[in-house]
């Protein structure tokens, strides 16, 4: 070990600049996926998951990572305790059969110093398509209450839901829905 850290330091290269894979679970008060889409026209309405969960893990220094999330999808919240049943049934959601929608990365983007996009595979219904996410924000930093190291990001992207089994009403419901996660992730 001594004649790698003499290497290094010959070569000007300091520990910190060496690539180290760090791993963050999610924050659940701080965690959740929501989804906007087109009501017959007259408005954008956006409903939330309240339990979404990530696996992050992050090479800052080498520039690659992943992402696992699981969304509850019995957690959907419209605001209205009928209405989320209804989401809940067979022609959108079906969480008897399917309670959970995940998405898993298989190449994370850097523009800089910052994840930039992530490809990744989407699951609703049991029906898996590739997505990329555009990270819209990241910042990873010292937590200031948990002293430990965080990551927070948000993402989008927008899919059609008819590809994935669930578009009835399509398209006066609108086909496209918007998608979005906001993490905060905790160093493990």
């Amino acid at each position: 070990m001594k004649k790698i850290f003499a290497l290094l330091v010959a070569a000007g290269i300091s520990m910190s600049a060496v690539a180290a894979p760090e791993t963050f679970s999610s924050d659940a008060n701080h965690t959740f996926s929501s989804f906007t889409y087109s009501h017959f026209g007259y408005s954008l309405q956006t409903s939330r998951f309240n339990n979404t969960s990530a696996k992050i893990t992050i090479d800052r220094a080498a520039k690659t990572g992943s992402v696992e999330a699981t969304i509850d999808t019995k957690s959907v919240d419209t605001g209205s305790k009928l209405f989320d049943q209804h989401i809940q049934g067979e022609d959108f959601l079906d969480t008897g059969k399917f309670p959970t929608i995940t998405y898993k990365s298989t190449k994370v983007n850097f523009k800089g110093d910052a994840p930039s996009t992530i490809d990744g595979n989407l699951t609703i219904k049991g029906v898996t398509k590739p997505v990329t996410l555009t990270v819209t924000g990241f910042k990873c930093a010292d937590h200031p209450m948990m002293k430990k190291l965080a990551c927070g990001a948000n993402a989008t992207a927008t899919i059609k839901r008819t590809e994935f089994n669930a578009g009835k009403y399509a398209p006066n419901v609108g086909d496209d829905v918007t998608l979005t996660f906001a993490v905060e992730a905790i160093k493990d």
